[in-house]
């Protein structure tokens, strides 16, 4: 393999939610229910920099980072920096799809940035690098490093409309894997030693049902390869349009996640435990183990998940970037 075969690039999109311009966007095209979710959904924590430190420090064999935005930048960041890739939504979503306010079509047309390489990895702006990562923790051999497990799609109240993005996802991957004919086919990657104990058990539990119910897909940075995007394009672009079209998330969309569950059941994929050196948390109002987590640098990698609950996010902000501050003080040549 040479090495631009072997070259991985993050991709990453952000948005400045107090942008006056991209306000005025959003609320021309915005029906209330969604406004009524932007405070939470858009607000600024004010740490992407320790992103891009963390990157710098703990991955500096990263290919190009790929920065997804509407137009507007950080005023500290440094574009001329060799690998930094700033990418605008019109330089890469069809015309047809913007504007667009939901991380579907941005996440969904990914593999027409230009010059994406075809191993890369998709990253949150909520996502934080703690410790050193290889790129064998999300690559081998050229196929992605993940985790093939069953898990109902749940049908929850509290947020309907990620049921039905869920289930919709599975309905896709339905029509064209089956299940029974797929773990006869890579028993390995189901039963993998070396995975959670109970992703074991929800595997086992799952072969007495005979229809897929759900996957388990880890809310971490996620290892792609471009040609899966280009595969389920052609195999299910009328479901992607629809998707595509809509500016606000819908309950008929589909989600990035069809596209790593399909290199999967595909058999694309190195299987590994991807939880072990990862934590999730949802921000709350006191977040003592995040923030122990962060500054005794437990897992190699975080999500500090903006959960859509009410919080004091004023002090939860200045808890997380203290914390962040204490183990990425120093800025990184991606800042000014």
């Amino acid at each position: 393999m040479s090495r631009e075969q072997e070259r991985i690039d993050f991709v990453m999109p952000w948005v400045d939610g107090a942008d006056p311009a991209w306000l005025a966007e959003l609320h021309k095209y915005a029906p209330e229910d969604a406004l009524g979710a932007a405070d939470e959904r858009f607000r600024d924590w004010d740490n992407l920099r320790y992103w891009f430190r963390g990157v710098e420090k703990f991955a500096p064999w990263v290919g190009m980072i790929h920065f997804i935005t509407w137009g507007h930048l950080p005023k500290w960041l440094n574009t001329a920096h060799p690998k930094l890739h700033v990418v605008r939504h019109e330089d890469y979503i069809p015309p047809k799809y913007l504007p667009c306010f939901s991380s579907h079509p941005i996440e969904l047309n990914m593999h027409r940035i230009r010059g994406l390489a075809e191993q890369f990895v998709y990253f949150n702006d909520d996502f934080f690098l703690l410790r050193d990562v290889a790129p064998g923790d999300f690559f081998a051999g050229g196929l992605p490093c993940d985790m093939l497990a069953f898990q109902p799609v749940v049908a929850n109240p509290a947020n309907p409309l990620m049921s039905h993005i869920y289930l919709n996802n599975t309905l896709a991957l339905c029509r064209h894997f089956d299940k029974r004919d797929n773990v006869r086919k890579q028993p390995g990657s189901y039963f993998k030693i070396g995975y959670p104990p109970l992703y074991f058990f929800y595997n086992l539990l799952e072969l007495a049902f005979p229809l897929y119910t759900g996957f388990y897909t880890v809310h971490g940075p996620s290892p792609y390869l471009k040609s899966t995007f280009d595969e389920v394009w052609a195999k299910e672009g009328e479901l992607l349009d629809r998707t595509c079209c809509h500016r606000f998330r819908d309950k008929q969309d589909v989600s990035q996640y069809l596209m790593r569950e399909w290199q999967k059941l595909a058999g694309r994929f190195r299987a590994k435990n991807i939880v072990r050196d990862f934590g999730y948390f949802n921000v709350e109002s006191q977040n003592h183990k995040l923030v122990d987590t962060i500054i005794k640098r437990k897992k190699k990698m975080i999500c500090a998940n903006d959960a859509n609950q009410p919080i004091d996010f004023e002090h939860a902000k200045a808890e997380l970037n203290a914390a962040l501050e204490q183990i990425l003080p120093e800025k990184s040549a991606y800042e000014n």
